[in-house]
């Protein structure tokens, strides 16, 4: 199977402009990524997504593969789409890797390759047991149910499933059952991708600020793994100074 991973990349963001054109320890935030993103072996090949000459620019002078896109894209499934529609169908599927996680661990783009090399797999994504108490009751961390055979249920800010005859307590919560935060990668076949980059907000996505909750609305079906790798976000210019301790060359 052929698989694009595609590294959706913005200039403008509210909290940290510029994000992807950060330094860290001598390298742009994008070049990270790339690089990291590389090192999978089941990935067919790799393309940053952006709209912006700047970072255009910053991954030709790398060495890197890049694409412009349009600015008028709401999210990073959008970005892929457009680029899947312009490069022909000479890829069975592609994985939207995170461009703001330059230590993303290449074994989770591995897994997640593996789960939409399926026949059976529509889209996919992986999700992490959650073993840190303040990330249980908070609404930035999201959560996930699925199946006994890994398709993915729901998906939501709040803690689910919701345990009624428990006191709200973390620690006594984790102690009843195991909880799943989700990780923000995912891999869509490129029919599919297709599809559900032209369906409408969905009631369930509004209400969460989840955009995989459309799909769900919509009855496609995310197949889930479940990884013990830390993903490492930069969200602020803060979070540069905090990841350096992550920093392995």
């Amino acid at each position: 199977m052929k698989i694009l991973g595609i590294i959706p990349a913005r200039y403008a963001s509210t909290r940290f402009p510029g994000k992807p054109l950060t330094i860290i320890n001598g390298k742009t935030m994008i070049q990270r990524v790339y690089e990291q993103s590389l090192k999978a072996e089941l990935l067919t090949d790799v393309v940053v997504a952006t709209d912006d000459q700047r970072i255009y620019d910053a991954v030709i002078a790398f060495g890197g593969k890049v694409m412009m896109t349009s600015s008028e894209h709401n999210s990073g499934t959008d970005r892929c789409c457009e680029i899947i529609e312009n490069i022909g169908s000479q890829y069975d599927a592609v994985i939207n890797i995170q461009g703001d996680e330059p230590f993303i661990n290449p074994e989770q783009i591995n897994q997640i390759a593996a789960l939409i090399s399926t026949e059976e797999s529509q889209l996919a994504s992986l999700c992490k047991p959650i073993k840190d108490e303040d990330e249980l009751f908070d609404e930035n961390v999201v959560k996930v149910v699925f199946d006994k055979n890994g398709k993915a249920l729901y998906f939501s800010r709040q803690t689910i499933p919701f345990l009624r005859k428990a006191d709200k307590n973390a620690k006594s919560w984790m102690e009843q059952r195991t909880f799943y935060k989700h990780i923000g990668i995912y891999a869509y076949k490129t029919d599919v991708l297709k599809v559900i980059a032209r369906l409408p907000q969905s009631g369930l996505e509004l209400a969460e600020c989840l955009e995989q909750l459309r799909w769900l609305e919509n009855s496609f079906e995310i197949k889930m793994g479940i990884t013990e790798y830390e993903s490492y976000s930069i969200d602020t210019p803060q979070d540069v100074e905090k990841c350096l301790k992550f920093f392995k060359d």
